[in-house]
């Protein structure tokens, strides 16, 4: 009782007139106000507030408790508090330990932690010894014989097993054993590192998918009710598509072979001849300069190497242009067949090197690229084509729009970064239509490029090898381009892909026909069926709905059945997917990436399976504006489509669990938790259909690279080049305001022991910072500036590696994040009869959200 003396004092009187009086003046109601008086003197009355510790933690409370603002109370604020404080207690570390950790330290160790660190300690042991490489030495040594039946009676033994487990019917107790045991078989081998691991981790996985499907082939389908049949088929149809593409993925991804270069000949004279071919079309021709300098400027004999600008709109600009900087000008009378057309139309009139090598337009190549991709023709005279990645400088429409540039890896970095590698092992890498190089008898072979589809790249790899040539990939990248510039020019690119694809897949299907390996089927399948995945998209995205909107049993089975089955599978998947992808490809990305594609790729494929000479080709634009930030509703009607049924569903799954039969509350439960995903996912594509504004035709290149800059009076200033583009560069100095805007001087850079100037002009000055802009360059001094910026050889080395490790629950949180952003910005940027609705729905979901606790010194956005 001797706290409650606080209350007796007459300052306490005044203090708590004074605190209501705060909440008043900030705007809170005057029953709000009292509420938070009377938790304050409940707090002063048992928690004795007045006490040091308690004062420290009220010095830092907006550190503590950052999402709870002080200045505008509410009445579930005590919860927060509640929350947070449980929060920082038991899980935020202190003094780098938290108290569930201090509290483990004085309890017997449980066998799970005794065996993790066994397990560490015996990793750590194996590690020390090199047991991996040892083992691999002694496989070596076995005679290849016997180490391919050994190898296929493994094979066999493990189908066996594994059809065994896959068909071998359980009650649900015995199937929950089941998936615990092999779930915590994968938590065991995901801590061993190397490729054996990886492919125990595959066979879990497809063990416990491959039951799955059998479970729902068997036992889920309702054949007494025509419309929940008819749902089930459709959805029991997607997940076999998925199966499929699942398993032709781990194939193709088990081993990449990560390929490196080989070295040219000592002898420059027996270097072959390469034409290099730039096509264009209605770019300008702002974003074709840098690829013509570059070229210029790349590393190969010149009188070996013969650079061509393929120009297919006739423009007086670019022959001029041509001329000037002394590269062959090419112009055809007609335009058939596009870029294939255009590329076949240079063969076949000018050019007569041994090697073909394609870049787009606006793909600047490092000058090591002929002799980092040339090395393998030499050495394999049967290799008709070598491609490297395409890598982009400038940040597609998911990662300006989402800002996650450079932060999360992109929708490319996958395909080449790991699948096309994968591709490699099998000898099925393909052509992607610029970055490579092409053996020129191989080419007139088959032909020249393919016309026959809209994806003439693939088309013309795929002849290649059905003729019995071979193919390579590196995977470092030797060229950069410039990605998408708007959403809805990023999925025009993306229809044309699917279609072609498609086309392909109808004309010239690979699982038929002559010339090609088992596994190049299997690879170029694989290809072809990914684009395929738009019905599927659609289907995943509406299934819920069949039960909550029209009573239909799409999974004719209760409720913890299918718990039991589908849990462990998305769950396998996940794992293997990101011990696979994890450098490539986050978990759950991939989700807002199909989900963007799916109602748009869905009709163009399927019109292409019954009809592959239907569509045209069009052209991605390149270096556009984005002059301000926009909600682009033509893009976003399909997904406010698609959230709104998902909306009705939820409506319908409030009413089903007030009005419907107690026994089917669990079912609708999973029904809302599958939607509730749904719109998470949903939400997420809306929030990459809010353009960015992007102001900047010449897009910047972040670098820290040593520099100088010598003004008209002698001085030199030192400096660091922060970031560059064709038209100027960003630079720090050591001392603040050492250059006035207008100023000229030279900027001085080096590429390995040489030296290069380039006059400049200061556009601007902010402190140390100085954004200067190129002024008056020769055509030589522009080929060293981009050879010294661009075209570096290790300018985009590291790119693809620099991204973090995949953590699925990180990643996960992060599309929770985002798909409320969307809702966010549809009530922002929406349609006006629809503002109040998303605006309901955004408040009612940033209100529960105010509830999760945050670590200290997090702001919440929610709070103004």
């Amino acid at each position: 009782m001797r706290s409650l003396h606080w209350l007796l004092m007459p300052a306490a009187t005044a203090a708590l007139h004074e605190c209501y009086a705060g909440y008043r003046q900030y705007g809170a109601s005057a029953a709000t106000a009292a509420l938070q008086c009377f938790w304050v003197t409940l707090g002063w009355a048992f928690l004795r507030f007045e006490t040091p510790a308690w004062q420290r933690v009220q010095a830092q409370r907006r550190r503590l408790y950052p999402h709870i603002s002080p200045e505008r109370p509410h009445p579930a604020d005590i919860l927060r508090y509640l929350l947070q404080t449980l929060w920082l207690l038991l899980v935020v570390p202190f003094n780098g330990v938290s108290l569930s950790e201090r509290a483990g330290r004085y309890t017997l160790r449980t066998p799970r932690q005794r065996f993790y660190n066994w397990l560490d300690k015996l990793l750590e042991k194996a590690a020390a010894r090199d047991m991996e490489k040892r083992v691999e030495r002694q496989l070596r040594r076995v005679p290849p014989t016997l180490r391919k039946a050994l190898f296929g009676v493994a094979i066999a033994i493990a189908t066996a097993l594994a059809l065994l487990c896959i068909s071998q019917p359980f009650d649900l107790f015995t199937q929950f054993i089941f998936v615990a045991l092999l779930w915590g078989v994968a938590m065991v081998v995901r801590r061993i590192p190397g490729r054996l691991s990886t492919m125990m981790l595959i066979v879990l996985s497809l063990t416990i998918s491959c039951r799955y499907l059998w479970w729902r082939y068997t036992s889920t389908l309702n054949w007494d009710d025509p419309l929940s049949l008819t749902f089930g088929v459709l959805l029991i149809a997607a997940e076999t598509y998925a199966w499929v593409v699942l398993i032709l993925g781990y194939f193709q991804t088990l081993w990449p072979l990560n390929r490196p270069p080989v070295s040219m000949p000592e002898d420059i004279s027996s270097w072959p001849t390469v034409d290099l071919l730039v096509p264009t079309y209605n770019e300008p021709l702002s974003v074709v300069k840098p690829t013509l300098y570059a070229a210029l400027g790349i590393d190969w004999p010149k009188d070996k190497l013969n650079i061509y600008v393929l120009d297919d709109g006739n423009r007086e600009e670019f022959r001029a242009f041509a001329e000037k900087i002394g590269v062959h000008y090419v112009a055809r009378p007609t335009h058939e067949h596009a870029k294939a057309g255009n590329i076949n139309h240079a063969l076949r009139t000018h050019c007569r090197s041994e090697f073909v090598s394609i870049f787009d337009c606006d793909h600047v190549p490092t000058r090591s690229f002929l002799q980092m991709t040339l090395g393998w023709f030499v050495k394999d005279p049967k290799l008709a084509m070598l491609q490297t990645p395409h890598h982009f400088f400038s940040p597609d429409p998911f990662e300006r729009n989402l800002g996650r540039f450079r932060r999360t890896p992109n929708e490319g970095t996958l395909f080449y970064g790991l699948v096309q590698d994968g591709n490699d092992v099998w000898d099925a890498a393909f052509f992607c239509g610029s970055c490579a190089v092409i053996r020129r008898t191989a080419l007139d072979e088959i032909g020249g490029i393919a016309v026959d589809t809209v994806t003439e790249d693939a088309h013309t790899s795929l002849r290649l090898h059905r003729k019995g040539y071979t193919s390579a990939y590196i995977r470092i990248p030797q060229a950069a381009g410039l990605a998408t510039e708007s959403l809805s020019a990023h999925i025009g690119q993306r229809i044309r892909w699917a279609r072609g694809m498609v086309q392909i897949f109808r004309l010239d299907n690979p699982l038929t026909g002559k010339g090609l390996k088992l596994v190049q089927r299997l690879c170029y399948a694989n290809a072809m069926l990914h684009f395929l995945s738009g019905i599927p998209r659609l289907i995943f995205l509406l299934a819920p709905l069949a039960f909550l909107l029209f009573h239909a049993y799409i999974i004719f089975a209760p409720a913890l059945a299918i718990a039991i089955f589908v849990l462990p599978h998305m769950l396998h998947t996940s794992l293997t997917n990101s011990r696979i992808q994890g450098r490539w490809r986050h978990s759950f990305w991939s989700e807002v990436y199909e989900t963007v594609l799916a109602w748009y790729i869905a009709r163009p494929t399927t019109v292409a399976l019954f009809n592959p000479h239907k569509g045209k080709f069009n052209v991605t634009a390149k270096g556009g504006l984005v002059e301000e930030q926009h909600l682009d509703w033509v893009i976003t009607r399909p997904y406010m489509l698609l959230v709104l049924i998902n909306v009705a569903g939820l409506i319908a799954a409030v009413w089903r669990l007030n009005y419907g039969p107690p026994t089917e509350i669990l079912t609708v439960l999973v029904s809302v938790v599958w939607v509730i995903y749904n719109m998470i996912i949903l939400g997420g594509a809306v929030a990459v259909s809010v353009e960015a504004r992007q102001l900047r035709e010449a897009h910047r290149v972040e670098i820290a690279m040593p520099a100088a800059l010598a003004r008209e009076d002698g001085h030199m200033l030192p400096c660091t080049l922060r970031d560059y583009s064709d038209g100027g560069v960003g630079l720090e100095l050591r001392e603040e305001n050492q250059l006035k805007e207008h100023e000229k001087v030279w900027l001085l850079l080096r590429r390995g022991q040489q030296e290069f100037s380039f006059p400049c002009v200061v556009q601007r000055t902010f402190g140390r910072r100085a954004g200067i802009r190129l002024h008056e360059l020769t055509t030589g001094q522009h080929v060293e500036f981009i050879q010294c910026t661009f075209a570096r050889a290790d300018t985009w080395a590291l790119w693809q590696d620099s991204f973090p490790e995949d953590k699925p629950m990180q990643s996960f949180a992060d599309i929770m994040v985002l798909g409320f952003k969307g809702y966010l910005r549809l009530a922002e940027y929406g349609p006006q009869p629809l503002r109040g609705l998303f605006a309901g729905l955004t408040r009612l979901t940033s209100w529960l959200a105010s509830f999760f606790p945050r670590g200290p010194g997090r702001p919440d956005p929610t709070i103004h």
